[in-house]
């Protein structure tokens, strides 16, 4: 089979080999265009069915799809284990970004088996790799050249400001959500991703949150952590004087400059994901021939980095009489802040909380049940800590598949609440929703969910819900 490659600038051909088969040889110096780029990652599900799937997360107007390869050892399967993203180019002419995820795909299907870390990361790992979140913008001027490449998509809208802002509402750059912007949302309500990074070109360093406030996070050592890890390695292999803006290659985004409607701080905030900014090229769209010498500098770190999701403290949160796993919320005393708390996620009860080596307090809660606190914990760097929870029920109406509240959620997309029940629960919810400065602006019934009216002004609000059965629950929701 030849595949037909298109680099540019200066656009030429190439030939991809016989078969990706023989890819773990390729050298990547070229950028692919758009129908070669559907073909390779096509291709790679179709060669390494058992280890990778591919997920169209949507179709744009242009035709062009949002991609994704998701890359596990037990792919089809729903396992215990962390969610990673890696996604490149939603600034459609950083691109960079682009060609080294299709080449860390490459490299994690062709070298699992044979590369410990490899192997580690594809066993260990749910891992989604999204090389172009913005096609449109990328081959703006068709599907057969990245000539006039741009920043924005088909709108015209910068993707990386047009996501809810934790201080500057829904719409922080006045523009409607774009599409690509709701496949990201969706995505990252369904799925629930524990880390990830995006790729950008145009500076070189790794940029932690907040882009929006002028306060540290919670977890700001472990962020220093992880990010001198992956500038120092990519300092080590890249050129002289590579990756070492701000004087060591790492920066807090404010202290840079602020920005309102990144995705980096969306995905901390409203996710409880563990997301950084990789700029990695002072260049945004570099010659094709210097693609290798990006690889090299960078491939460990992006292993690396991967690497950390491994770490931590992780487990099972259960009904301590049924067995059923919980949904609960694991917060750390005196510590998490600005929603730096994670939540355990059904239908595994599995929770990942990555935090620098110390010595720590967490609550485990969830409605219905009697928290937990667990004081003295341990933590070391690099290593994982594994910690199962039980937790007792208020009431025997709340234990197993028989019992009522799961859990209430906010989806952005619908603006609407939603409430899971077990069929025994019975009657109606009450709801009360109440605006950032505390006050009560709507009062109402509920069933299993419950849309914001039209008229009620932008902004964040909490709703408290009232379920039949008297449990109490609280949830965060924004109105465009």
């Amino acid at each position: 089979m030849l595949l037909l490659l298109i680099a540019s600038p200066p656009l030429k051909a190439r030939s991809g080999g016989d078969s990706l088969a023989s890819l773990p040889d390729t050298i990547w110096d070229f950028y692919p265009n758009y129908p070669s780029y559907e073909t390779l990652m096509a291709q790679f599900a179709a060669l390494h069915p058992g280890l990778c799937r591919l997920e169209a997360l949507d179709t744009l107007s242009s035709g062009r799809r949002l991609l994704a390869l998701v890359i596990s050892d037990h792919v089809d399967s729903l396992e215990a284990e962390p969610r990673f993203l890696y996604t490149s180019s939603m600034h459609g002419d950083e691109l960079v970004g682009y060609v080294l995820l299709l080449r860390l795909a490459e490299h994690l299907l062709g070298k699992y088996g044979i590369d410990p870390m490899a192997t580690a990361l594809v066993d260990g790992l749910e891992i989604w790799i999204n090389p172009l979140a913005n096609p449109d913008g990328t081959f703006r001027n068709g599907n057969n050249t990245l000539n006039g490449a741009w920043r924005y998509n088909a709108n015209s809208v910068d993707i990386n400001r047009n996501f809810p802002d934790p201080q500057d509402g829904p719409h922080p750059d006045g523009n409607a959500w774009q599409p690509e912007t709701q496949a990201f949302m969706a995505l990252a309500t369904t799925k629930k991703f524990n880390m990830s990074a995006n790729i950008h070109g145009g500076a070189e360093v790794c940029n932690y949150p907040w882009d929006t406030w002028s306060q540290l996070p919670a977890d700001y050592l472990w962020w220093e952590y992880v990010c001198h890890r992956y500038a120092d390695s990519a300092q080590a292999y890249g050129p002289a004087g590579y990756f070492n803006d701000f004087g060591t290659g790492v920066t807090n985004g404010y202290d840079w400059y602020s920005i309102s409607g990144g995705r980096q701080d969306y995905m901390n905030y409203f996710h409880q994901c563990r997301e950084f900014t990789l700029e990695i090229s002072n260049t945004k769209f570099p010659a094709a021939t210097q693609l290798p010498t990006f690889w090299n500098a960078n491939f460990r770190s992006l292993l690396g980095y991967m690497d950390q999701a491994r770490y931590g403290l992780r487990g099972i949160v259960s009904d301590s009489l049924s067995g059923q796993p919980l949904h609960a919320r694991v917060f750390i005393q005196g510590h998490d802040a600005d929603s730096s708390h994670v939540w355990s996620r059904l239908p595994l009860g599995d929770y990942y909380r990555y935090l620098h080596a110390g010595t720590y307090t967490l609550t485990f809660s969830a409605t219905g049940y009697h928290s937990r606190t667990i004081a003295g914990l341990g933590l070391i760097n690099d290593q994982a800590t594994v910690l199962d929870v039980k937790l007792m029920p208020t009431s025997n109406g709340v234990t197993g598949p028989s019992g009522p509240v799961v859990r209430a959620w906010f989806d952005p997309l619908a603006r609407q609440i939603g409430l899971e029940e077990h069929a025994s629960s019975q009657g109606q919810a009450r709801i009360e929703i109440y605006n950032s400065a505390g006050l009560l602006v709507l009062r109402s019934g509920m069933g299993n969910s419950f849309s914001l009216p039209a008229a009620l002004p932008g902004g964040l609000y909490l709703a408290h819900i009232l379920t039949a059965g008297g449990q109490k629950l609280i949830v965060k929701c924004l109105s465009p």
